[in-house]
């Protein structure tokens, strides 16, 4: 996919260089830096998408499905 993004001068000109001087086209130093990027970020995508999904919920627990999860605890003698 193509596209056009706006980035300062002086970046793109650093970009440019680095790309030439290794031997790959920018597009592909583009395309590895995003990817590291969202590499490195991917919880806050999650994060991102479970609070947009959870946000019109109640924040409360529900006391039927409270008494069902600690009823199926296995108890132990300490």
């Amino acid at each position: 996919m193509k596209t056009a993004i706006s980035i300062p001068d002086k970046l793109f000109r650093a970009a440019d260089q680095y790309a030439k001087s290794h031997g790959f086209s920018r597009s592909k130093l583009y395309t590895e830096a995003v990817a590291k990027f969202l590499e490195q970020h991917p919880s806050e995508l999650i994060t991102k998408q479970l609070d947009e999904i959870y946000s019109s919920e109640p924040a409360k627990l529900n006391g039927t499905i409270a008494t069902m999860q600690f009823g199926s605890i296995e108890k132990e003698e300490w």
